[in-house]
């Protein structure tokens, strides 16, 4: 490896994924800052919620990288989540470095990359675990770790000015059960060259003791599986592949033929065989077949296990899937966590099988059903002992995750610890570890399938009308510019009573919008936008007194 020079620095910098859980989306840069060369760790997206009306998917904004993107020598993805891989077909476009992945994550970025027709342009470099990749000052060697989704790799970053080690998402599962266990050597290796610093995932940083092992979530399964009659539904994340293992194998042990439902199971399904997982099982029934299949020796696998108003179990507990009917004596097992900010979608949805006389396993009453993925404190203490780094650098975690886990390397002795900010540019090397600069950093919102700001004017008419309501104005004008017929009003998500109808409050908007245009007259185009103006200001101000509300309000004026 070649020696630094005097210009030459080490920088850290996140752009999605630090003061937040997912999205992630991180730089190492290397060089005299004029001439930086850059590497990419995950490209990742985040899912939209009630603050985000008709956005499904959120992807960081690229635009300092897109700038830099002549000195980008490569993207490396740690694993296959979506939170780290979702947005490359998104952005590559703007960026066009080779891609890096092990043969799992590779099949299923192909396939993201054929859907947005960039088969043929997007080069995927396929390296084994425990491969080796060097790009320009980088070295780069993969571990192996675990976490809920196969091939999971950790990330030692070698450069002429330290060592850094990428740990991804992971814990330490002694039983995987899919894939080999966390390399413990390789990281006491590297501890004992020396780590300048670890980027850690801080996910699980206020929960004591071990996140717990799949092992024991497929001992969970099976005896629950077992002891339960008429038909059975699993949900989990299509992802966590050795979940799906747990459950096709829980299923057979009982006598049940499994049904793969949703799109992301087939997928995953399709992505694990063709790197020699999942080869031992029974083929799957189809939904067609498994709805003539008797009622106890069919189980479905789902996906939904989030609320997601469109996944499969969303379908079953509203009744409109094709295939699947769930109702008494029939039970949903629910492998998997709550993630914050969707505890209304699920609830609605857990409430919606329930009505339908469908009996719920979740882990709150079953707590063996489901572990973590992310390592809890025992688990960080474990590896900041391997891995003994210099510098400690918390991310995946919001604000107050990050901070927790720099307080908590600083109990483990660790000499510097820095949580940065999602923008902020970390100087690892030469001198001590210091945020020297701020980036450009932000969303860019999927909406309608067109990327638009955050703050884009859509979005923020959408939220508006959500809240507020729509009113529409129309009024026809004579040659003179009078009123030849109108104002007719017309609501959109505005509240009434019996009282008061809606009827007679659009009366009364209608007549304020008259009595603001009985004294104006015109005959030209400038006209027609001052009686557009008014007529807004006149039921805006109308609307404000009646219900307490402005909200959109729409005015055509036509000529006669």
């Amino acid at each position: 490896m070649t020696k630094a020079s005097k210009d030459d620095e080490l920088v850290f910098l996140p752009l999605g994924g630090s003061n937040e859980i997912g999205m992630n989306f991180n730089l190492y840069g290397f060089g005299p800052p004029h001439a930086r060369k850059w590497i990419v760790v995950d490209l990742g997206v985040t899912f939209g919620d009630q603050t985000t009306p008709g956005v499904e998917i959120i992807l960081p904004d690229p635009e300092f990288i897109v700038e830099h993107a002549k000195n980008v020598l490569g993207i490396v993805l740690t694993h296959a989540h979506e939170d780290h891989i979702g947005a490359v077909a998104w952005l590559w476009p703007q960026i066009k470095a080779p891609l890096y992945a092990t043969p799992f994550t590779a099949f299923l970025l192909r396939e993201k990359l054929r859907e947005a027709d960039l088969a043929d342009e997007a080069e995927i470099t396929i390296v084994p675990l425990g491969g080796k990749v060097q790009l320009g000052p980088f070295e780069v060697d993969l571990i192996t770790l675990t976490h809920s989704i196969p091939e999971p790799n950790g990330l030692a970053i070698r450069t002429p000015l330290g060592t850094i080690l990428h740990t991804g998402d992971w814990k330490i599962d002694p039983d995987p059960l899919l894939g080999g266990v966390t390399d413990e050597d390789a990281i006491r290796r590297l501890g004992d060259e020396g780590v300048l610093a670890m980027v850690c995932d801080s996910t699980n940083v206020f929960v004591d003791g071990h996140a717990g092992s799949e092992a024991d979530v497929r001992d969970a399964l099976t005896g629950l599986i077992g002891g339960l009659k008429g038909k059975v539904a699993v949900a989990c994340f299509a992802s966590n592949v050795a979940r799906m293992d747990s459950v096709i194998r829980a299923a057979e042990a009982a006598g049940r033929r499994v049904c793969l439902v949703g799109r992301s199971m087939h997928r995953m399904a399709a992505a694990a065989k063709s790197v020699g997982l999942m080869a031992d099982i029974q083929d799957f029934l189809t939904d067609a077949q498994a709805s003539h299949f008797p009622e106890d020796k069919i189980l479905f696998l789902c996906t939904g296990s989030q609320g997601e108003p469109r996944a499969a179990l969303a379908r079953i507990a509203d009744g409109s899937h094709q295939h699947v009917n769930l109702g008494a004596g029939d039970s949903v097992i629910f492998s998997s966590r709550v993630i914050p900010g969707n505890e209304v979608p699920i609830r609605n949805l857990q409430n919606k099988l329930a009505d339908r006389g469908v009996r719920l396993y979740t882990e709150r009453d079953h707590p063996g059903i489901h572990v973590s993925g992310h390592p809890c404190r025992d688990e960080l203490a474990q590896m900041y002992h391997w891995a003994r780094p210099e510098i400690a650098v918390p991310t995946h975690g919001e604000r107050r995750h990050l901070l927790e886990h720099a307080a908590f390397a600083r109990d483990l002795q660790v000499p510097q610890t820095i949580a940065p900010r999602n923008g902020d540019m970390v100087r690892l090397a030469p001198g001590r570890a210091e945020i020297i600069d701020e980036t450009p950093s932000g969303r860019l919102f999927v909406d309608a399938g067109v990327l638009t700001p955050e703050n884009g004017e859509a979005l923020r008419e959408r939220r508006h009308a959500a809240y507020n309501g729509v009113l529409s104005v129309a009024v026809v004008l004579d040659g003179r510019g009078k009123i030849a017929s109108g104002p007719q009003v017309r609501a959109l998500g505005l509240p009434a009573d019996d009282e008061t109808p809606l009827g007679e409050l659009l009366d009364e908007l209608a007549e304020e919008a008259e009595n603001a245009l009985g004294r104006m007259s015109g005959d030209d185009r400038e006209y027609d936008e001052l009686v557009e103006t008014a007529l807004s200001r006149a039921v805006k101000k109308a609307s404000q007194r009646i219900w307490g509300r402005r909200p959109v309000v729409e005015t055509t004026v036509l000529r006669v």
